[in-house]
């Protein structure tokens, strides 16, 4: 087995083949010079743990303003997967604290504006109402809201319509620190982990077995693998080298790459005020990437805010990528897909340019929307990871479509897969590669069910119609991750 890319999607695939199928030979290549050195590293992303708990756009309103909560309680459902997984990997033996990777962090979703106000009580009573969201808060008392998110009640007119949802579930999760973690853990059972290698092809060979030629990025020096089965979550990456494949399932499909930039600041006096990941709302015709959130980082021992996203353009796939990523990637099968979302997607565009020509007054003037008292000196500008938006071809209408979300793309018989997109992402990795087992491997799940039962004790199953298993659940993640205090 060929894992290519040493982030959070190839560790937990490995993790999983340690738990189903231990015997097998199973090799990760990474091209740069760590593991989890792009959307996987800590700075990368929000490190939110995507559980629906504050993010807005899970939970759109109807024209009626009846709030839909279908794709928060699904996110929300695999969310706990990952949780349930990585717990059992924990009492395994998996090295470390799980303070290292997971810590509790509450979530709070902010709005203003009687509109504001309105949809939040929708969408509290349509979440109150999931048993995964039972315990969730919400207040429209100003004072309350001083007391959950002081830094952003701080200097806010008292006369404005305020509303907030909180929930003391959640988590900050440094998904780098996650992913060495499971990687140094698979090694033990003989995994081979290589960085500095970049996979530059991969080819069908008439035996069925795919030719994966790996370059050594210090040296020049190419070698060849064959493998069974070849996996590819380069993040960015992973489209171009699909395309490589020549496997059909990956026609139509192409990739548009943004950059997100956040104001950071590691002031004490800051940090103490805010012990939380607050989320708003995007601004009208803006995408969803654009959700403005004030997110509490805890990474290797520092206390940091980062507050974002802004967004920035680089034709660059990766942060160490190329500047042909995005021109080399257009075919002529993904080529009416990606022109179709140019013409279609104008709100992104306008977004986008809007974004690149401000200034830094600008950039803070947004800040001070969302905490009102911040002075710019205590803020500095990091650029963090590069995404690609995933850009497909729409079966019903055959036009170009562009998707916030992920993407799973399995050959035709299963021997290769691959995975496109960005949010929610890592928060659901260990959903997205039990889906990826159940397609690449249909002929032996039912021999591996128990064993995925064992160690997810929800596989098969849904926490949000089976209260009890829930309870269950919750208390033993809490508990093996440390989540208790």
């Amino acid at each position: 087995m060929v894992l290519v890319g040493g982030g959070i999607m190839s560790a937990t695939l490995a993790a999983l083949f340690g738990v189903v199928a231990p015997d097998w030979s199973v090799t990760v290549f990474e091209s740069g010079p760590a593991l989890a050195g792009e959307s996987s590293d800590a700075w990368n992303n929000a490190g939110t743990g995507h559980a629906a708990l504050c993010e807005l756009n899970y939970t759109p309103a109807g024209p009626d303003g009846t709030v839909d909560a279908t794709k928060a309680v699904t996110i929300n459902e695999q969310f706990q997967v990952s949780r349930q997984f990585w717990s059992h990997l924990v009492r395994g033996g998996m090295t470390g604290s799980p303070k290292e990777f997971i810590t509790p962090v509450p979530h709070v979703s902010f709005v203003t504006g009687d509109e504001g106000r309105r949809y939040m009580r929708a969408r509290y009573l349509a979440l109150k109402a999931q048993p995964l969201f039972a315990e969730m808060e919400h207040t429209e008392d100003p004072a309350e809201l001083a007391g959950w998110i002081p830094l952003v009640m701080a200097g806010r007119d008292p006369q404005e319509a305020v509303a907030a949802t909180r929930s003391v579930a959640g988590t900050d999760v440094n998904f780098g620190a996650l992913t060495k973690l499971l990687l140094a853990d698979a090694e033990t059972r003989g995994v081979a982990a290589h960085t500095h290698q970049r996979v530059s092809s991969i080819e069908r060979e008439t035996d069925g077995r795919w030719k994966v030629t790996v370059d050594d990025t210090r040296t020049g020096e190419p070698k060849v693998v064959r493998a069974r089965f070849v996996f590819v979550g380069a993040g960015g990456g992973a489209l171009p080298l699909l395309q490589k494949t020549g496997i059909p399932e990956i026609a139509g499909f192409g990739g548009f790459p943004v950059s997100g930039m956040f104001l950071r600041t590691t002031s004490p006096e800051l940090v103490s005020k805010h012990q939380a990941k607050v989320y708003g709302q995007a601004a009208v015709g803006a995408p969803p990437m654009s959700v403005p959130h004030l997110d509490l980082r805890l990474i290797d021992g520092d206390h940091s805010l980062l507050f974002g996203p802004y967004a920035g353009f680089s034709p660059k796939f990766l942060k160490a990528g190329s500047m042909f990523d995005l021109p080399l990637s257009v075919r002529p099968n993904n080529l009416g897909s990606m022109l179709g979302v140019a013409r279609t997607e104008l709100a992104l565009t306008k977004y986008l340019i809007g974004e690149l020509l401000q200034s830094r007054g600008a950039r803070h003037k947004s800040l001070q929307a969302f905490v009102p008292e911040a002075e710019q000196a205590d803020w500095d500008m990091i650029t963090a990871g590069q995404r690609v938006q995933v850009i497909k071809r729409d079966p019903n209408t055959g036009k170009g479509v562009l998707q916030f979300g992920t993407e799973l793309i399995v050959g035709g018989d299963g021997s290769i897969a691959g995975l496109l997109g960005a949010s929610p992402g890592a928060s659901t990795a260990v959903s997205a590669m039990l889906t990826l087992l159940e397609r690449c491997f249909p002929d032996r799940i039912a021999g591996w069910r128990p064993l995925l039962q064992e160690a997810i004790p929800s596989y098969g199953r849904s926490l949000n119609r089976e209260p009890e298993l829930l309870a269950q659940v919750r208390a033993d993640t809490m508990q093996t991750l440390e989540l208790n205090g």
